[in-house]
């Protein structure tokens, strides 16, 4: 068989999907066959004999509605590959902002050698990327599920990072009560509202973990107890950056947050209110 063969069928078996993303077809026949995607249409004649059995079973799952990234078990973050499982959110490229912003604040951190607090840290595909973009940062990368902290372990190692992330399994407030004071502590905290759930895509709401997702009524319940304990654990000068819900940013800016600094709401790259920063004072009261 011919990759040109195999593509036509994906494309075909692929027609049962729900709202697919563009090129599905080809990042699975990708997948399977070991072939860039960028040279897939250069590569057309070649013999793929091999890989019929290993894509069927692919696409019965997500035609069965599994998210694409889960049937594949790895998706790209901030350049990054990272191993997934249905323990782990989806990164998702609004995320990245997120972990621009952390990562810019490591680099101010006057530190030699700065720390930082993931709280929520899934895949550790943000925990991970500040480990690999600021050489001389430790991260403490903090989750409830043994099985997300597996997975970012696996991810710290596959990066060539694992001797600066540290996992630990815990939960919030004990997150915040380890003692140290961190340059950054940046979070991707669960923010759907209970009213926003039943409206997920059924793909999100079947299949990625609810506790990683639903925060109450206002979608504020694990946001509101990290920026109200936040200060006595940041280093003078630290930043605490948070991503929040599209329609939540008056609220979380407005949140109690002791002697921290608003630094303020920004938008996401579709132009929606997305992140949220406070800043300790540079010298503490």
């Amino acid at each position: 068989m011919r990759l040109a063969e195999l593509l036509a069928i994906c494309r075909r078996e692929m027609a049962g999907v729900r709202d697919p993303a563009p090129g599905e077809a080809e990042i699975l026949v990708s997948a399977v066959t070991g072939i860039p995607r960028s040279r897939l249409f250069l590569s057309m004649g070649d013999d793929v004999r091999d890989a019929m059995g290993r894509l069927l079973p692919l696409i019965a799952r997500r035609v069965a509605g599994e998210p694409l990234q889960y049937v594949l078990g790895a998706w790209e973050f901030f350049g990054r590959e990272f191993l997934l499982s249905p323990d782990t959110l989806i990164p998702r490229p609004e995320t990245e902002g997120l972990a621009e912003r952390a990562v810019a604040a490591l680099r101010r951190s006057p530190m030699a050698r700065p720390l930082a607090l993931e709280v929520g840290t899934g895949s550790g595909a943000i925990a991970v990327t500040l480990a690999a973009e600021v050489p001389a940062a430790c991260v403490v990368a903090t989750d409830l599920s043994p099985a997300a902290l597996r997975k970012a372990r696996e991810n710290a190692a596959r990066h060539g990072v694992s001797a600066r992330v540290l996992p630990i399994c815990c939960d919030l407030l004990s997150a915040l009560k380890c003692g140290v004071r961190f340059a950054v502590v940046v979070s991707n905290p669960p923010y759907v509202t209970e009213g926003e759930w039943p409206l997920l895509p059924p793909e999100v709401r079947d299949h990625e973990p609810p506790v990683a997702l639903l925060a109450g009524r206002d979608g504020l319940s694990v946001l509101r107890p990290l920026v109200a304990g936040a200060a006595r654990h940041l280093s003078p000068g630290g930043e605490l950056w948070c991503e929040i819900g599209a329609s939540q940013g008056e609220a979380a800016s407005s949140l109690p947050c002791g002697s921290l600094r608003p630094l303020g709401v920004f938008r996401d790259l579709a132009g929606r209110d997305r992140y949220v920063g406070w800043k300790n004072p540079e010298q503490e009261c």
